[in-house]
């Protein structure tokens, strides 16, 4: 039997690059700044449970699958590096496991991962009303299909490295389902719920609105991993 650990991730604006700034904007225009402050605390938090468990697995010998992560060897030591020293907190999570022994895999196909990018920078950069409104519809109509095609590599990828009685570590955002692509030999302990995580983004736009529901899920984002 093989096992990974299945982390449902949020990623923060040290991951998002070039997209950050927009991204935080868009945040606060939508949620206000407070609520969007409480946010970013929460994501935090939540990011302060998953090292303090990933500190307490036995790293030597783990494979690490990486969302976004095209490359392996030399090259992808350097993505994790840069990662970590801009200040990315699953990425420093990523070098510390590496650092107890663990070894980073090629877990997307960079040409599935550049289209994604693409469509989302021609939605960002968009200067007007409706040259942003077409960007939307063209992500839109291509987003879960391109989400699928994402899912089935990568799941393809660890059915393709995880060796016999090994253990990896998934770390992914919790739009993705790569869980259910996964073959049934390999275990999967799920770190937080991805469910409850996919949740609290979705509510996240609303959180003034759902107020209760969207505390709930915050307390359970930043209350320690099991």
């Amino acid at each position: 039997m093989r096992t990974l650990y299945y982390i449902p991730i949020i990623h923060t604006s040290a991951d998002m690059g070039s997209l950050a700034k927009a991204v935080t904007e868009r945040g606060i225009h939508q949620v206000g700044e407070r609520n969007w402050e409480r946010h970013v605390a929460t994501v935090h938090r939540f990011w302060d449970t998953i090292t303090q468990y990933c500190a307490s697995l036995p790293a030597a010998g783990m494979m690490i699958y990486q969302d976004g992560l095209v490359a392996e060897g030399e090259i992808g030591v350097k993505i994790i590096s840069a990662g970590a020293e801009s200040g990315s907190r699953n990425y420093e999570i990523v070098l510390s496991l590496m650092r107890r022994g663990a070894q980073i895999v090629k877990t997307e196909d960079f040409k599935l991962v550049l289209e994604e990018r693409d469509r989302i920078l021609a939605l960002v950069n968009a200067k007007n009303f409706r040259t942003k409104m077409f960007a939307f519809i063209k992500y839109r109509f291509v987003k879960h299909g391109l989400l699928k095609r994402r899912d089935m590599f990568i799941a393809q990828r660890i059915n393709e490295t995880l060796p016999n009685a090994g253990t990896g570590i998934l770390f992914i955002g919790a739009v993705h389902n790569v869980k259910s692509r996964l073959p049934k030999d390999i275990k999967v302990i799920e770190i937080k719920d991805a469910k409850k995580v996919r949740k609290y983004q979705e509510l996240l736009p609303f959180s003034r609105q759902r107020g209760r529901r969207f505390a709930e899920l915050g307390k359970y984002l930043a209350a320690p991993a099991k």
